[in-house]
């Protein structure tokens, strides 16, 4: 696999987790081709949790960078100037340019986020939107995907967004692996209006987690919403209120994109049929599954296995049958 170079840039008062994210997730491994540097425009950074971080890289690595993520910053002023040159120049050398959480201000002050739609952490969006007014701003989304130029809400989408990142260049099965080892779900519904402070739960109220983890375990079974209901012991109403405050989307919603996920790895990890492959994700009929791919992801499975299945079998045993 061709190298692919992953240029982290910190800024000062950077946000320790959101730095973390990229650098976990990008760091190098056997099954990816990243190649991750952390840069600054100086060697220390300040971050806001009190200590100071040294990067091994500086403008040069930004510059040589596939791929060029800001992690958020606080307090949210403006970057200096020599970091604002280098994202519109990155940008405009037509390299992916991508931010978490507040790293977006740093992308909106550089003109890279100019009539495209952008996200930021909820607590920031009303600021993105006035001082910034050519930014199509999205409020209730974990991320934007604008092609080349990508947004993350509030801290943890960060890891939605760079396994959604992870999954557009390398598949499913390789996110999923990685998702794995962070314990963290490999795509995430809803959106992050469900973090925005709320009423406490009534008390008794648990988490249907334990409902969602029996469900992936069952995905070529028909799963109705009686079913779910039934599992986790509620009422199909309750259940569905209770399911749409936790995910951010509907159970059937969630089920056809949890189906899909299960569809694309089994594409891209083994020669099963297209028929078997609906049949194993519960869609049934290859031609359910195929509809599906194209609204969803605008191509068919076998296009997807082509783009994905000689990659996956590159990357050794460990992704293999």
């Amino acid at each position: 696999m061709a190298v692919h170079r992953v240029a982290v840039l910190v800024l000062d008062g950077v946000t320790p987790l959101d730095l973390a994210i990229p650098t976990q997730i990008f760091n190098a491994r056997p099954e990816t081709p990243y190649e991750m540097t952390v840069c600054a425009l100086d060697s220390k950074v300040a971050t806001n949790a009190g200590f100071t971080l040294v990067a091994s890289g500086g403008l040069k690595q930004v510059r040589a960078a596939d791929t060029v993520i800001v992690p958020g910053f606080a307090p949210v002023l403006r970057p200096p100037q020599a970091a604002l040159d280098v994202l519109a120049e990155v940008r405009d050398q037509g390299r992916r340019v991508v931010s978490i959480c507040t790293g977006a201000f740093a992308l909106a002050a550089a003109g890279v986020l100019d009539g495209l739609h952008a996200t930021t952490h909820w607590q920031h969006i009303e600021d993105l939107e006035r001082d910034f007014p050519a930014v199509a701003v999205d409020r209730d989304v974990l991320y934007v995907d604008e092609g080349d130029v990508l947004t993350s809400a509030g801290v943890c989408c960060g890891i939605d967004l760079c396994l959604h990142l992870v999954r557009r260049d390398l598949g499913a099965a390789v996110a999923n692996q990685i998702a794995r080892g962070l314990v963290a779900a490999p795509h995430r519904e809803g959106g992050q209006a469900q973090y925005v402070p709320a009423p406490v739960a009534v008390a008794g109220d648990a988490s249907l987690a334990s409902t969602r983890g029996w469900a992936l375990q069952r995905l070529d079974e028909s799963l109705t919403l009686r079913v779910l209901a039934k599992h986790a012991g509620i009422s199909q109403r309750t259940f569905m209120r209770r399911f749409t405050e936790e995910t951010g989307t509907t159970p059937l919603q969630w089920l056809l994109n949890a189906r899909l996920s299960r569809a694309r790895e089994l594409l891209e990890t083994t020669d099963h049929s297209v028929d078997r492959v609906a049949r194993d994700c519960g869609l049934g009929t290859a031609a359910n599954l195929r509809l599906h791919f194209r609204r969803a992801l605008d191509t068919t499975p076998t296009a997807y296995r082509r783009t994905f299945w000689c990659s996956s079998q590159m990357r050794g045993p460990e992704l293999s049958p």
